[in-house]
């Protein structure tokens, strides 16, 4: 598929064919193209954990324990993908990383970071999946698990301390969902949201 085509055609589906799995050969692509996002210094302070089977179950049981009714039918859509991912972002990469002699600082102060580029290249490496998925023909959806059970979430699946959830993204073939509400807000244009050499000059 052309790339733009990819871009164009990706959006978060909510409602899977639970009878139809995800071939190992598509996740691992999905996987190792994830890993080809950029990350600061290299650091790649990512990690991630692929849940299928049972597995998959042992999410569901905690993450939609006592839901919130205005998400039941989406969580049930949710519930039938095949493959969940849960990426985690790990800040002391980025921390340590920094503090080595090619790159200077000689602390760990956060202060130095402009932004949380744990999280950023996190976020960066789950787009990259999204998009792979689309172009090997499934559907897929970042979601965050609910705060207060990431926890137990993470007591659950034995993830260590320094290891921050950033969203799951829930994987299969697609069966017919609702879209979401939400794009009755409509897409912001380039004109809108593109500043030309000056914040509030909008004209190319």
């Amino acid at each position: 598929m052309e790339f733009s085509e990819v871009v164009r055609r990706r959006r978060m589906v909510r409602n899977y064919d639970p009878d139809r799995p995800v071939p190992p050969e598509i996740r691992e692509r999905i996987l190792e193209n994830g890993l080809r996002a950029p990350s600061g210094g290299f650091s790649q302070g990512w990690a991630f954990l692929t849940l299928e089977g049972d597995d998959r179950e042992r999410y569901w049981r905690i993450a939609a324990e006592n839901p919130d009714e205005k998400y039941v039918e989406w969580i049930t859509g949710l519930r039938r993908a095949p493959l969940l991912i849960f990426a985690f972002a790990h800040k002391d990469a980025y921390l340590d990383r920094y503090t080595e002699p090619d790159k200077g600082w000689t602390d760990r102060d956060e202060s130095h970071w402009t932004a949380p580029y744990w999280y950023v290249d996190t976020g960066m490496a789950a787009l990259l999946m999204l998009q792979t998925v689309v172009d090997e023909g499934l559907g897929a959806c970042l979601f965050g698990p609910p705060a207060e059970k990431v926890g137990r979430l993470k007591k659950e699946f034995g993830v260590p301390d320094g290891f921050d959830p950033i969203g799951v993204i829930s994987i299969g073939y697609r069966a017919p969902d609702k879209r979401s509400p939400s794009l009755r807000r409509g897409r912001r244009g380039v004109g809108e949201v593109v500043h030309r050499g000056q914040w509030g000059r909008h004209d190319a």
